[in-house]
């Protein structure tokens, strides 16, 4: 389980959380579903919550999910495909279309729910998940509203560098790298995997600098280590994210309300900058000041005032039809 560090929070809570499994695309995903304390008079609004790239349920989508919860919606934290306690062969694969259909599918399962108003569901995507998101909710008209933390398109940040700057022979030479493994795979042999984290924070900062370092601090430390987050991604996950944009279909959202929440300090900003420029509809962008992309993730600080904020989007934007 996450550690307890002075000034960050954790997904424990004792709010109501019951374990729930759904499909998307015939693999079973695993979630925790967070419920509201508070009587209430019908079916509630209710808020997907998707998690980071290699992130599990039990981290920041959790702590969202539970503080969401506190606020009177039904929200639903889950674990991708192929990764956390999800199903799907091989593990540790990051396939960019079947992430957009798990969100989907963790829609279609809170329209089955009794406690649940089928037209009042929103969905919250954390970095990757923001990315993802924002494709989702284009193709899946179901969702009424959709709000963003630290977004990124996890292709673009691969292609592209976290900063937007990386020089394009890097991710050729991940391309190579790809190949190879599907090569390997092909002989019979066991393919490598692609290891996201350094042996130490010091080496993640040489290789990534404060954004490094933060992603090792979060993911490998007693801050929010958990077992099943896993730091690792297959090679063929790289070249599925090769031509995948998560903000190409943004236009299609349309009239449904877009907030995009964003740390003043965070390296990839510029993403949901990106993002919130291509959208038609209503849109706010709301700057967390002195927040960086991880900050987010769980430093009290500045998650309290995300949340303030989502809590009242969704709010307001997640009405009962006359």
């Amino acid at each position: 389980m996450p550690g307890t560090v002075p000034g960050r929070l954790t997904a424990e809570s004792p709010m109501a959380k019951i374990d729930v499994t759904f499909h998307s695309a015939g693999i079973p995903l695993a979630g925790h579903l967070h419920l509201p304390d508070t009587p209430a008079e019908g079916p509630r609004p209710a808020i997907v919550v998707g998690h980071p790239g290699t992130g599990v349920k039990e981290q920041a989508a959790g702590l969202y999910a539970r503080h969401l919860a506190e606020k009177g919606f039904v929200a639903l934290a889950y674990d991708a495909a192929y990764q956390g306690e999800s199903g799907g062969e091989p593990r540790g694969l990051e396939d960019p279309a079947q992430r957009v259909e798990d969100l989907k599918a963790a829609v279609s399962f809170l329209t089955s729910r009794g406690d649940v108003d089928p037209d009042r569901i929103g969905v919250l995507g954390i970095c990757a998940s923001g990315g993802y998101a924002l494709s989702a909710t284009a193709g899946d008209r179901r969702v009424k509203a959709l709000a963003t933390v630290s977004a990124v398109d996890v292709a673009r940040q691969f292609r592209l560098g976290a900063d937007g700057a990386q020089d394009p022979a890097v991710f050729l030479g991940m391309l190579d790298a790809a190949a190879h493994a599907r090569t390997t795979e092909a002989r019979g042999e066991e393919p490598p995997v692609l290891t996201l984290f350094p042996d130490t924070v010091e080496q993640a900062y040489a290789l990534g600098g404060e954004h490094g370092a933060e992603g090792f601090e979060y993911y490998r430390t007693e801050r929010a280590r958990h077992p099943r987050s896993a730091g690792f991604l297959t090679w063929n996950s790289i070249d599925k994210m090769a031509a995948f944009d998560a903000f190409a279909p943004i236009p299609l959202i349309g009239r449904r309300p877009l907030l995009m929440i964003v740390g003043t300090r965070a390296v990839t900003s510029w993403m949901s900058v990106e993002a919130f420029q291509r959208a038609t509809g209503p849109k706010e962008i709301h700057w967390i000041d002195g927040a960086s992309h991880v900050d987010l993730y769980d430093n009290k600080q500045y998650v309290d005032l995300a949340v303030e904020r989502i809590a009242g989007f969704f709010g307001e934007n997640l009405v009962r039809a006359a």
